[in-house]
């Protein structure tokens, strides 16, 4: 089923592959009370990462929870029990899709906190095996608005800029991962933000 065929309430910024964005997802003021909570109550953990044979510890802080562990750039991610606010936050993010026709189901979630502008994260795709050949990511953005960096692996038209508001939700559709890269690059912003990814991990018989 296309996503744009029942895109409607959502921005769409690329058609194919589709990349969509949606606005007030939870309304505030609860969206800055999540907010608030996750930075307050999450265990948030600087892991390292191997990049050249050394290990360096990433520009931001992290934590990987629910359903399934995970696999990146050479380190497995044992996932923490789910955060009662984000279960939420997931329900309300599928329950919104579904509201537009688009069938969505996430089984996991990476929440990054990027204390201001100077923390950020390099070019990257998401398509670890772990993620299935056509992946369907949901991106909520809490807090600071970061615009994120988006580049086509083949270079066949200029790199973009999608900005992602307090209360936002960035639909990556199928293709998005396969076919360009995204970074959230340093800012001169002195707030707070985190996002959370949620996505579908397969089990071994998926």
């Amino acid at each position: 089923m296309s996503l744009l065929a029942h895109g409607s309430g959502g921005e769409v910024l690329l058609e194919t592959p589709p990349l969509i964005r949606y606005t007030t997802l939870l309304g505030d003021p609860d969206a800055t009370t999540v907010l608030h909570r996750l930075d307050a109550e999450l265990d948030w953990q600087r892991p390292t990462l191997k990049l050249y044979g050394r290990e360096h510890p990433i520009p931001r802080q992290q934590v990987w929870m629910g359903d399934a562990g995970y696999r990146y750039s050479g380190r497995d991610f044992t996932p923490v029990p789910w955060h009662p606010e984000v279960l939420r936050v997931r329900d309300i993010v599928q329950s919104r899709l579904d509201a537009v026709g688009i069938e969505a189901r996430f089984n996991s979630v990476l929440l990054n906190r990027y204390a201001d502008g100077s923390e950020r994260m390099g070019w990257h795709s998401d398509n670890e095996p772990e993620l299935g050949e056509a992946p369907v990511i949901a991106a909520v953005s809490l807090g600071m608005n970061r615009p994120l960096r988006f580049r086509w692996k083949d270079r066949h038209a200029p790199a973009f800029n999608v900005d992602q508001p307090h209360d936002s939700l960035l639909l990556m559709g199928a293709g998005v991962q396969s076919r360009l890269e995204h970074s959230l690059p340093t800012r001169r912003y002195p707030g707070r933000r985190i996002s959370l990814t949620f996505r579908w991990i397969l089990s071994r018989n998926d």
